[in-house]
Formats: C-alpha cells, sequence, structure tokens
C-alpha cells in the first residue's frame, strides 16, 4: 500500500503591537495564542462543515521550545502538523518560522470533545485520514 505523507499546513501569523512584551520582542504566552488559531485553522481546513459544526478541541499540553525571538515588523509563518491519533485525542507539531529561520516548536495535545456534550468524542477514521492519511 502506498504511503501518503502527512499534510502540513500554512497558516500566517501577523504580529500586533499587543504581543510585544517589555524586552521588544513578541511575548512567550502569545504563541499559545497563535497555536491555538493555527490547529483552529487548520481544522477549519480539514474538516467537513457537520464535524465543525459538530465537534470542538480542547488543549491538553504545550511543549514550547523558543529558539529564537520575534519582532513587530517580522512576517511569521506556522505550519502544522498532526502526529497522532488516539481515541478523542490528537499530537499536532507546530513550528513558528520566519523566512528559514526557525523561531519556535511547539508540541501540543488535544482533545475532540461533542460540541452539544462537551464531553470527549473519538475522532472517526475517515476524519483521522484527513489529518494522517494512511
Amino acid at each position: 500500500m502506498p504511503h501518503h505523507p502527512t499534510p502540513t499546513f500554512e497558516h500566517r501569523i501577523t504580529i500586533s503591537p499587543g504581543d510585544i512584551d517589555q524586552m521588544g520582542h513578541v511575548n512567550n504566552a502569545v504563541y499559545l495564542q497563535w497555536v491555538q488559531e493555527t490547529i483552529v485553522s487548520y481544522w477549519k481546513h480539514v474538516a467537513p462543515i457537520e464535524a465543525r459544526a459538530g465537534l470542538l478541541w480542547v488543549a491538553l499540553k504545550h511543549d514550547i521550545t523558543y529558539r529564537a525571538p520575534l519582532f513587530l515588523d517580522d512576517n511569521v509563518e506556522a505550519l502544522v502538523t498532526a502526529t497522532e491519533t488516539r481515541g478523542s485525542r490528537a499530537s499536532f507539531k507546530t513550528i513558528f518560522k520566519r523566512g528559514k529561520d526557525v523561531s519556535a516548536e511547539v508540541i501540543s495535545s488535544w482533545c475532540c470533545v461533542d460540541a452539544a456534550t462537551r464531553k470527549p468524542k473519538r475522532v472517526a477514521r475517515d476524519l483521522v485520514r484527513r489529518f494522517l492519511p494512511d
């Protein structure tokens, strides 16, 4: 059976003046907002409308490695790839880049929840294939 590469979703980040801290660069906490924004955009891109309406994603854990600071006028791109799914959980790797330089890498775990009940919901195999092709 042929192996299909896991797709990487690209999301443009706009740095606003409120993202800058007293040290003159993007505050570390802002990266968490960007991860959420990027993964939600990824979900909206790959999931059919019924899934987007019926399922939500809740962050469980983030592991961030900061490599280089970002500044107000920087052009930043977030690249997100799904790395694993298991039941109601999914893991993602998000890389923030300025040009070819990596600014930060984030490994995060998320839980899929039913939008109506707010309880964890197993991700159906057809949805998983949109993130992680066989």
